[in-house]
């Protein structure tokens, strides 16, 4: 328990603002005027800051000094990073913190929406061993069944995955070697997809997104591994699902002409909106090219067009998060909370809102007219908002084959 200092104050707000902001306790000590040790003590629960020091500790990592005393919500399940093995440990947690973050933004936002219902297969895996190749085919075609994808090309998964009842963000994280994080949130009961935009690459963008959808699905209730080999086989299952999901196998491979060539795969890379790398592992998994013919496909491939890039890859640009951000336009155009109010009320910088929520720079400082997105919840809803009334968003309906 603290002794002196601010009531209430939530040393795990602390970890969790280190972790967000990359900062060492030595450097925040140094920044706000404090020893080391007096850090170490917040952080530690022994201790609570002064007045004066909570206020200067809150300018330095950029929120208000009230949010330090807000209870944090329930963690979100320890995360599936799609990452290379070689991400630091100090960047991990950092995306786990903006992750923690719009966990609250969608919390304090859901007290004056509903959000669309969570429409996801449900799968009980607890051991990848038990994850079959014809199991993830399944759960891919179950998951387009449920949105009414039918088995074309999907227009705009990021639309799709939101109407499910996933709340996704994508931001610049300045992170390469991570380009995405899922988890399901319990305090929400939904679950969050975190990507990465570092890269500006629509395709690769997607197949990201929809690898976070099979964690998601596939590896709901499996621990996260620490081993490196079972790491691998549960991203190579996400691998498998993305490829299955975007790439129905009947569909896609009646379109696939033979002998397969880059120059064909190329013209498919526009129409079903996944890359030539990713439609080539897609045939090896259909047995349409063995693994000699892949592998002289990828040397190919690298010797036409280098080891990533690939012809196109800026003419589709990558798809954008839309629940979060028509969520806050409709509290503003609503007069639900003026949009000054809405950073106070969830307690974090405006920066940091505008960046979860994408928003554009500056927006909870600007005034005019928004367009409205969703209507007004009918008057028999049974939780009332006072002085405003509810607000419900209702997602558009996903594409319908």
């Amino acid at each position: 328990m603290s002794r002196g200092g601010v009531q209430g104050f939530q040393a795990e707000r602390l970890s969790q603002a280190l972790a967000a902001r990359r900062l060492s306790q030595l450097q925040l000590a140094g920044l706000v005027g404090v020893s080391p040790a007096t850090v170490s003590k917040w952080r530690a629960g022994n201790q609570a800051p002064e007045r004066d020091a909570l206020e200067r500790l809150a300018s330095v990592v950029n929120v208000t000094p009230e949010w330090f005393t807000r209870a944090p919500s329930s963690k979100v399940l320890l995360p599936f990073f799609r990452s290379n093995a070689s991400a630091h440990v100090a960047a991990r947690a950092m995306l786990e913190a903006r992750m923690e973050w719009a966990q609250d933004v969608a919390l304090a936002l859901s007290e004056f929406v509903d959000y669309p219902a969570v429409n996801l297969p449900v799968r009980t895996f607890v051991d990848p061993d038990q994850i079959t190749s014809d199991e993830i085919e399944v759960a891919a075609a179950e998951c387009r069944e449920l949105w009414r994808l039918g088995r074309t090309a999907v227009q705009d998964l990021a639309l799709a995955i939101e109407g499910a009842g996933v709340v996704l963000i994508r931001e610049e994280t300045g992170i390469s070697q991570i380009e995405g994080l899922s988890a399901w949130s319990e305090a929400l009961g939904r679950p969050l997809v975190l990507l990465s935009s570092d890269k500006d690459n629509g395709y690769r963008s997607r197949f990201d997104l929809a690898h976070e959808l099979g964690h998601l699905i596939l590896h709901r209730h499996i621990a996260r591994p620490t081993e490196r080999e079972r790491y691998k086989q549960l991203e190579v299952q996400a691998h498998r699902f993305a490829g299955a999901f975007l790439l129905p196998a009947e569909t896609f491979s009646s379109e696939v002409r033979t002998p397969v060539t880059l120059d064909d795969l190329l013209l498919l890379k526009w129409r079903w909106g996944v890359s030539v790398a990713a439609m080539v592992m897609r045939l090896r998994t259909l047995k349409i090219l063995d693994e000699d013919a892949a592998q002289l496909l990828f040397k190919r491939r690298s010797a036409r067009w280098g080891a990533k890039a690939e012809p196109g890859d800026g003419d589709r640009a990558p798809e954008q998060p839309r629940l979060l951000h028509r969520t806050i336009e409709l509290l503003v155009d609503e007069n639900v909370m003026p949009r000054e109010a809405i950073p106070r009320h969830i307690g974090l910088a405006a920066h940091d809102i505008e960046k979860l929520a994408g928003l554009p720079e500056g927006y909870f400082h600007k005034t005019g007219t928004v367009v409205q997105f969703a209507r007004l919840r009918p008057a028999s809803s049974d939780v009332v908002v006072p002085s405003a009334g509810n607000t419900v968003v209702p997602f558009p309906s996903t594409f319908k084959r």
